[in-house]
């Protein structure tokens, strides 16, 4: 999780990236293309991915593996890279090579250019709608299962920032762990026995709960569900206390409103939407073959 209001880190592609390109091949191909099976051995083709909308590309490194793990031969030259701006009628990449494996290839490497491109596009209008506020764009765990370090890498494309990564890497402190520990005192000392060292959140839906968490001091407090007037008031309290904790604003969060509530002076306004409501950027392949 980046500082509020400062720029995310260069996006580093994840770990996992082969072994989600393989898996998606593995579910297209199972045993075998049947239908690229009627194209020549030898015919070769062309191909053009254009983009029908004003979007944020993401994906190259996706695209790239698609299509070198079914031919090395397969050739790709980019005209954007990842971040970039595209607009409608663009042209984003050109594609040559042997025409079975392009065709083989060619669904699945659209599917993860498109599905990216829509998450980096997501990120791209949040961060811009919050733009000289200091306060910064975060996404949550509702990502795609088997995608999400893909999915996160490309919010960091689109210039928003990451939460945690999984349950391993932060402790987020919700209702049912309180009810559980017995109190959001209880819960806060039992994560810093039992994760020392890892940043501890915890997640309120009232005023009330707010004092509390402020009392254990975690490292941020989630306002889960806040009126803007709420949120007002709990920033208020924070700095009050002279030794603030972060605030992240959670919760019905969409592009009309997330202006008005970074400008209740929280840190941070997590956003589900970014991974979980996407819809695909419409981009195209077209291709030419080439005469025989």
């Amino acid at each position: 999780m980046s500082e509020p209001g400062t720029a995310p880190p260069a996006p580093t592609l994840p770990a996992d990236l082969a072994e989600q390109v393989a898996a998606a091949l593995r579910e297209d191909l199972g045993s075998g293309d049947l239908t690229a099976a009627l194209v020549p051995l030898a015919q070769r083709v062309r191909g053009r991915i254009v983009s029908r909308e004003a979007a944020v590309l993401c994906g190259q490194a996706w695209v790239e593996a698609c299509f070198r793990r079914l031919d090395p031969g397969i050739r790709l030259t980019w005209n954007a890279a990842d971040g970039a701006t595209l607009t409608p009628g663009m042209l984003v990449c050109t594609v040559e090579g042997p025409a079975r494996s392009v065709l083989t290839g060619e669904r699945t490497a659209l599917n993860f250019l498109q599905l990216l491109s829509a998450t980096a596009t997501a990120a791209s209008r949040f961060a811009a709608a919050l733009a000289g506020t200091g306060c910064t764009v975060l996404d949550t765990r509702k990502t795609l299962p088997g995608l999400r370090s893909a999915q996160k890498y490309a919010v960091r494309c689109g210039g928003a920032a990451n939460h945690r990564m999984g349950l391993y890497d932060m402790v987020l402190i919700k209702e049912n762990h309180i009810l559980a520990a017995g109190s959001i005192a209880r819960a806060v000392a039992a994560a810093r026995a039992s994760a020392a060292g890892a940043r501890i959140e915890v997640e309120v839906e009232s005023l009330g709960e707010l004092e509390q968490a402020l009392e254990a001091r975690p490292d941020i407090v989630m306002l889960d569900d806040f009126t803007l007037e709420d949120m007002a008031a709990a920033v208020a309290r924070n700095r009050a206390r002279g030794r603030p904790v972060l605030l992240e604003a959670s919760g019905s969060v969409s592009l009309e409103t997330v202006r008005a509530i970074a400008a209740t002076g929280v840190d941070f306004v997590s956003v589900g939407a970014l991974t979980k409501h996407v819809r695909a950027v419409d981009l195209s392949m077209r291709l030419e073959f080439e005469a025989r």
